[in-house]
């Protein structure tokens, strides 16, 4: 397991990669151009100097979150092949820059879904929260508007203002794509990509749609393990694979996520390691990564990836907002560094009960 931080580059994140190399046992970033529009070609310099960037800071990119997928490809399009030629040598660039893991997600429309962005808890913190019924009592357009006055000023990944403000024709073109089609438009997209990464060896790591259900009525098609295993099964080789993302999956509480672990060995090329508190079906909201915080069993999941042999980038994922940080929603620097040290204490713990 190689423990990481997401960091958003140093013009986006108020986490320096100084701080991130201060945290016990975290070796490596995952990062991204976070500037660059969906569909726009990767140009190799800029991956060198992100590259040159976090290695100063005696650092690895252990992967890439996100190259986002253009709507055209998901819709599928007259353009999805121009889109899908620029993925194609945006990998490739990353390839030869000896970066070999992408996470990416196949969601319409919105990229993960939160009513609250700041719910207090009883201990005086913050975190993103889910409530169905707020969802259901609004247009798209509205939840787009009150999330992003809601979001401290910060851009937040998958709900890019620019894309977004036109949140009407979206769904006008979503219109016919049903989980049928999306479905398709994923395993043309992964056929198309498959050449040039095999070529580099880039295993493409898909995040589960959250929460795992659909949202205004949006297909989802990555929210459980048979639906997992049908995407592996059309593309059946090794680089296409999951992000395992507990706080996504497990956002169903239906979902066994250990026994999902352990049904995809070898497939499992990424982990988000969190915790998510369940009140009723479709009500949850986001806890400290401590297992008695929340309702998932973090040691049992942490178990079943040692058992399959993972040994990819893990990340602690969202955190709450403690200590009077100020930062964007979910990624500040107190308590996913509280996370990462937590998972790190169960990892040691697991590996050295298995070495008696």
């Amino acid at each position: 397991m190689k423990m990481t931080l997401r960091w958003y580059g140093s013009k986006f994140d108020t986490v320096t990669l100084k701080q991130i190399r201060q945290i016990p046992g975290v070796t490596g970033v995952i990062t991204t151009l976070y500037d660059l529009p969906a569909g726009e070609l990767w140009p190799e310099e800029r991956i060198k100097a992100l590259k040159e960037e976090v290695q100063a800071a005696d650092l690895k990119i252990e992967g890439i979150e996100s190259v986002n997928i253009h709507d055209a490809i998901k819709i599928g399009d007259s353009r999805r092949d121009m889109y899908i030629e620029n993925y194609i040598k945006t990998l490739e660039n990353l390839g030869k820059n000896g970066i070999d893991m992408v996470c990416y997600n196949f969601m319409p429309v919105f990229d993960w879904t939160r009513t609250d962005l700041a719910k207090m808890r009883p201990d005086g913190s913050t975190v993103l929260a889910y409530d169905q019924k707020k969802v259901d009592a609004i247009d798209p357009q509205t939840f787009f508007n009150q999330t992003n006055a809601k979001s401290g000023g910060f851009a937040m990944p998958g709900w890019e203002p620019e894309r977004l403000a036109h949140v009407k024709e979206l769904f006008e073109a979503y219109k016919d794509v049903d989980e049928e089609k999306l479905f398709n438009n994923l395993v043309y997209f992964l056929k198309a990509i498959q050449p040039v990464c095999e070529k580099y060896g880039i295993k493409m790591a898909i995040h589960p749609d959250d929460p795992a259900w659909p949202v205004f009525g949006l297909p989802r098609i990555i929210t459980s393990l048979e639906k997992i295993q049908k995407m592996m099964k059309a593309v059946d080789a090794p680089f296409n694979g999951l992000t395992f993302c507990a706080g996504s999956l497990g956002s169903n509480p239906k979902n066994d996520l250990p026994a999902i672990i352990r049904a995809l060995p070898g497939r499992i090329h990424f982990a988000h390691v969190r915790n998510l508190h369940h009140f009723e079906p479709g009500v949850f909201e986001e806890a400290a990564h401590l297992s008695s915080d929340g309702s998932f069993d973090l040691y049992e999941m942490c178990k079943a990836l040692y058992d399959i042999g993972f040994e990819g980038p893990v990340r602690p994922d969202h955190g709450r907002m403690i200590w009077d940080e100020k930062a964007m929603p979910g990624y500040g620097l107190y308590d996913r560094a509280l996370g990462a040290c937590y998972i790190n204490g169960l990892w040691e713990a697991i590996e050295k009960s298995n070495r008696k």
